[in-house]
């Protein structure tokens, strides 16, 4: 072995061992830190498949297909505001990206949010729980959390688009860019949302005999 190899061998024991007496001293701050970096992962995931699925779904009759359902009150115009808003029509021409980007959209998070399961209750909280009471109450959160976040998506999804298409006049890239910005915001909501829960669903039982 040479002697890069062994100061390299150094260096990594050692942050691993910074990082085990951390976590000894600091568990709540350790484990939040390991979500933390694994829901940014996740994040990176969605902001990569969510455009490549939507550009997809556009050249389907996915795009003028109106998906606009769960009326809860009424816009600022006098118009009904939607729970889930995808009028039809690309977004570049005016209309919402109808139901092929609620698909891209709802694809991207269930694909993520099974991959964000698995790993954050065998690496973050190293549960030994039942994995289907878990599941099942992960599901049940998962379409909550959706179904409000998309609530709130009618707060800031048509103004972020148009600033960046049309007032900055950015066009196709301010469309990527809005895609980006949107997908940022539903995963910060969901990050706050899902620790807690998690905390309660991914428990470690002790050994029984």
């Amino acid at each position: 072995m040479s002697k890069t190899d062994v100061k390299k061998n150094g260096v990594f024991s050692g942050i691993v061992n910074l990082w085990a007496n951390f976590k000894e001293k600091h568990p709540n701050i350790a484990q939040f830190l390991v979500f933390f970096l694994l829901s940014n992962g996740i994040t990176v995931l969605q902001m990569v498949m969510m455009p490549l699925l939507k550009n997809a779904f556009e050249y389907t009759n996915l795009v003028s297909t109106n998906f606009q359902v769960f009326p809860i009150g009424k816009n600022f115009d006098g118009s009904d505001y939607f729970v889930f808003n995808y009028a039809a029509g690309t977004i570049a021409s005016g209309g919402g990206g109808g139901l092929a980007y609620f698909l891209a959209v709802q694809i991207t998070l269930a694909i993520a949010q099974i991959i964000n399961f698995f790993a954050q209750r065998t690496i973050t909280f190293k549960s030994n729980s039942n994995i289907w009471k878990a599941a099942f109450w992960y599901v049940i959160a998962y379409i909550v959390i959706s179904i409000g976040a998309a609530a709130l998506q009618g707060l800031y999804k048509a103004p972020i688009y148009n600033l960046l298409m049309n007032i900055l006049g950015m066009g196709s890239f301010g469309e990527t860019l809005a895609d980006f910005i949107t997908m940022i915001i539903n995963a910060a909501i969901s990050f706050w949302v899902f620790f807690p829960i998690f905390k309660i669903i991914f428990k470690q039982e002790s050994d029984t005999k």
